[in-house]
Formats: C-alpha cells, structure tokens, sequence
C-alpha cells in the first residue's frame, strides 16, 4: 500500500484504543474504530473549506484530540504541521506565525479550551459531527506530502521537513521489523506529539501496528517521572521510547518507595534516541530498576533525525546494549582505535531497510570501517525536502549522485554498527586538535555530580583561534561553595584533556535544551555572547573578556 491512511485502516477494531492518561490519573479513550470514525467526519469538514493540499498547524495539548485532528488532516489530504502549544499568555508572534508564514498554513486547529486564547490567529476548532459516510478516500500516493516535521531551529528559523505517505509508512515499517516475530501489544510513553519520536515512535506506530497505547503529557512526566513507569506497570506496556534524558531522569527521581510498587517485568523493548546516548545511563538504570523486573536486553538503542521521518538505525529485538571504549587520542584524530582504558561509546544498531555512508566532511569521499565521518543515508525513508526551500534541500537531501541525505552528524560503522560520535557544527578545534563537546560535559559532570546539565561550545579568540567555553548549571550557594565547584570542574576537564577554559556557572534549567533532550549549544553560545545568561559566577580567560566588550 502506498500510504498511511489505507494500512491504518485495516486494523479498525473496537478491540484496540488509545488511553490517554491525565495529570491526576484520570484517563479518556477512543477505540481503533470511534477514532476512525471521528478523523472521516472531520475530513468531511476540512475538505468542504477547500483545505486539500493546503497545510493546516495544530495546536493542541497533550491528548486524544491532537490525534483525532492529525487523521483528520491526513484522511482529509491536508499537511498537517504538528507545533507545542503556545504558552498562556505569550505572545503568538514568534514561532508560530514563523511556521505559519514558512508553511503557507491556510488554517490553526486547536481543541475547545485554547480556541479563545489562540483567537488572534483565527484558530478554530475541527468539527467531526460531519457524517463519516459521506466522507470520500483522498487520491493518495507514496509521494503524497503527509505533514511537515519542524525541526528544532536550535539557532536558525526552523524548517518544514516534507514528510510523504511512502516515507512514513517505510520507517513504520523499519519500526516494526525491529520486534521480530511478535509485534509489540501495547506501547506506553510521554513523549510530546510534535516531536518526531513522540508522532512517528509512539502514536503513529501503535496505529500501524494495531497495537494499544497508553500516554500522558510530558509536563507530567518531567514533574513526577515514576509517572511513566507507573503507565508501564498498570497497562503492562511491552514497548516504550524515550530520549536518553528520560532514562536518566527516572534513575534520579524516582524513590525506594515508588520502585517498590512498579513491574516493568512486562517490557521487551525500550528504545533509546536522540544525542547524546551514554552507556552510564543504561548501567545506571539497570542497576536501579533491576529490582523492578527490568531486563538489560530490553535496550533498544538507535539513531535518527527528522530528515529521516525518524529511525536511521536501531538495535533489533533482544540483542541488548553494545558498549565499547575508543582511543581519546584517536578519536581527536578522526579514528575510532579500541581502547579498553578509552572512551565508552554505545552502539545504535545496524541499518535495516536503509542504505548508509560514512565520508570524509572535507571530500566527501567514503572513509573505511573505524573512520570518523559525516553520516549520510539513502532510501524510502528519507523525506522529501525542506518546504520552500529547493537550495536548502539541494544541499542536504540531494548529496552524492544525488539520491543520499547529509544529516550533519559525526560517527563511524563498525562490525556493522553505527557509533555516533557528535555534530559537525559543534565540534570544537583547539590546537589543530577535534574536541566533542559532549565529552568536555561529561568529564564536568563527573567533576561535581550534583551539578545539573553544561554545554561546551568554541568562541573564536582575537588572534583566531578556538577557545573552549562551558556554561554550567549548579544550585544557587554562597560564593565559597560556587569557587569551589568552578575549581573541580575546570581542574577536570584542564586535567582530562590539556587546554585551557572558560567557565560559566548558571542556576538550573539555564541550560537550553530541544523537546527531545538535546542540547542546543549553538544558542548557549549566542546567548553567551549576547549577554543572554544570568551567571552565578565566572571564570573566563582574559581573551574571552576582550571578546565579550566587542561584542555588541
């Protein structure tokens, strides 16, 4: 089948539902079969407003109505943009009327409660008491653009990622070979529906499976993290997804008295995504939830951008987490050399179903197994382009001969699996030496562990070079105790790798990060630049202060 709407179809039941799970525990469902049945009569609604093929923004919270709404746009054939809801309150100005104008969005849906407070942009509410009979199958093709994927805009505007019926339902697909031969029987997850791994890992999968799903908002998972397992334990979920903050966050938060009442005995498969995926996470998760029925062969680590509708790789079902440590010095040197002594690294599976290529940045000429390079990936999964924007996709989509995706990210293959070694953007050269951040905040972590999350980033010195600066979140202290800890962390990483730094120390939650849980250095780095942080206290070299009375 060429497209989404046909396959899920196919698995209408009243035997199936979405469960959505509300702050205080109270739950709303729709069956396969009512929730067919309210996307045909809001079709109906948005065909007669002659919304065909004109994209529509939604803006919804957490719930069954941004699922109800987003069929509706795909039964309907209208490029659905899946967007957070703008704070109450806020001004509308901002990323919204950019994804609006960028888009061409000819409408803004939202649900019944937000329709007043979103009514400077003519949002209105989709109306499913339309017969669903009446409603008439789309024309549909596997190149027919089934909604925009905006992607994070850590400091550029964002851009609209085309994603087709042919894209989504081949990484379906890839999702679902994963398992092997039992598919999944009900997933669980908090993962917001405008983030590709919350759509296309949680709610679209369950549809294309046919498989329950239960879920809640991720406001209330970050407030109160047993939340989630507790989803888990009550439903007996058996898939689950999550960003590798999750993981961590859950191991911190949650108590001997909440582990005591959860059994995630029923799990088979919890995948890991989004940059950085760190081996300690899932040894320390293990070890926490050990006790609580959890296996170390349900990790399902993995790899992917929205470019990609969402998987490039992941590690199939029951194989586990592969861990091994490389050569620091190597890996400087753009080589991946084992090193028992080294730096760990977690692998993210091979590719299935998709062709991939690691090259040399400079050249763009294939470098041997063990060599760091950019990831560039080929097949059906790979999106059709940004909106709007044919350079951009030139560029990025049309790498090679033409046919693979630039994604922009480090790494290496190696016996057949991907290692993802960072950004290309974020890599900081020091002396002709390649840094990555992500290590630079991890020997800060290790220096002082009740700080909170850092971002490391270069700023150009006067006389050209690349100096190495670290914003670091700590609980507010008295100024001894903030000396203190800009001493460990700055003798740690001084230690660990031989340069010099600068050091920021912020309150918690300064540091910015994506709705997947990655670091969005680039807008540290402008922010500091800026003037944008509020610090608690500095330790900056006198180059870098120079630097800073330039800047306007």
């Amino acid at each position: 089948m060429s497209d989404f709407v046909s396959h899920m179809r196919n698995h209408l039941s009243d035997d199936r539902e979405l469960v959505f799970v509300r702050d205080n525990g109270e739950t709303t469902r729709l069956t396969f079969a009512e929730l067919d049945r309210r996307a045909r009569a809001g079709a109906v609604w948005l065909t007669e407003r002659g919304m065909t093929d004109h994209p529509a923004l939604l803006l919804y919270p957490a719930g069954l109505d941004f699922t109800v709404a987003f069929l509706a746009c795909l039964y309907a054939r209208v490029p659905a943009i899946p967007a957070p809801l703008p704070e109450t309150g806020t001004s509308h100005s901002g990323r919204v009327r950019t994804l609006l104008d960028d888009a061409g969005a000819r409408m803004v849906l939202t649900d019944s409660a937000h329709v007043t407070a979103l009514s400077d942009l003519s949002a209105c509410v989709i109306d499913t008491g339309s017969d669903p009979d009446t409603w008439t199958p789309p024309v549909l093709s596997a190149d027919t653009i089934a909604y925009l994927q905006y992607t994070s805009g850590s400091t550029s505007e964002p851009r609209g990622v085309e994603i087709s019926h042919g894209n989504l339902l081949h990484n379906l697909e890839l999702f679902r070979a994963l398992s092997g031969a039992e598919p999944p029987r009900r997933l669980a997850g908090w993962l917001p529906h405008y983030h590709d791994m919350g759509l296309v890992g949680l709610q679209l999968q369950a549809l294309y499976l046919g498989a329950d799903l239960v879920f809640m908002s991720p406001i209330a998972f970050v407030a109160r993290p047993v939340r989630w397992l507790q989803l888990i334990t009550r439903y007996g979920a058996d898939w689950t997804v999550s960003p590798d903050f999750g993981y961590a966050w859950c191991t911190r938060r949650i108590t001997d008295e909440q582990l005591a009442e959860l059994d995630l005995s029923t799990l088979t498969m919890a995948l890991s995504g989004a940059e950085p995926i760190k081996a300690a996470t899932f040894t320390d998760f293990e070890r926490r939830f050990a006790p609580a029925g959890f296996r170390p062969t349900t990790w399902n680590p993995g790899y992917g951008l929205a470019e990609c509708t969402l998987m490039v790789t992941c590690t199939p079902r029951g194989q586990g987490v592969t861990v091994r440590s490389f050569d620091p010095s190597a890996l400087e040197r753009h080589q991946a050399i084992p090193d028992p002594d080294g730096v760990p690294l977690v692998a993210c599976g091979p590719a299935l179903g998709l062709d991939l290529r690691i090259v040399s940045p400079e050249n763009s000429t294939p470098v041997p197994d063990g060599g760091i390079g950019e990831i560039w990936v080929s097949g059906p999964s790979v999106a059709l382009g940004y909106r709007g924007r044919p350079e951009e996709t030139r560029a990025t989509f049309r790498a090679g001969d033409g046919h693979w995706l630039r994604t922009g990210d480090l790494g290496f293959l190696l016996d057949g699996r991907l290692y993802v070694t960072g950004r290309i953007k974020d890599v900081i050269i020091v002396n002709g030496r390649n840094l990555y951040p992500q290590d630079l905040e991890e020997a800060a972590a290790r220096a002082n562990l009740t700080a909170g999350r850092s971002a490391a980033f270069g700023v150009r010195r006067p006389d050209g070079g690349e100096h190495v600066v670290l914003i670091q979140e700590v609980r507010r202290g008295h100024s001894g105790a903030l000396g203190e800890t800009a001493d460990q962390v700055m003798d740690a990483v001084a230690r660990e790798f031989g340069i010099p730094l600068s050091l920021m120390l912020v309150p918690r939650g300064a540091v910015r990060q994506t709705t997947s849980g990655k670091l969005r250095r680039r807008h540290m780095r402008e922010l500091f630049l800026g003037g944008g942080l509020t610090p608690l206290h500095t330790e900056l070299e006198p180059a870098v202060n120079t630097l800073l009375a330039t800047v306007p």
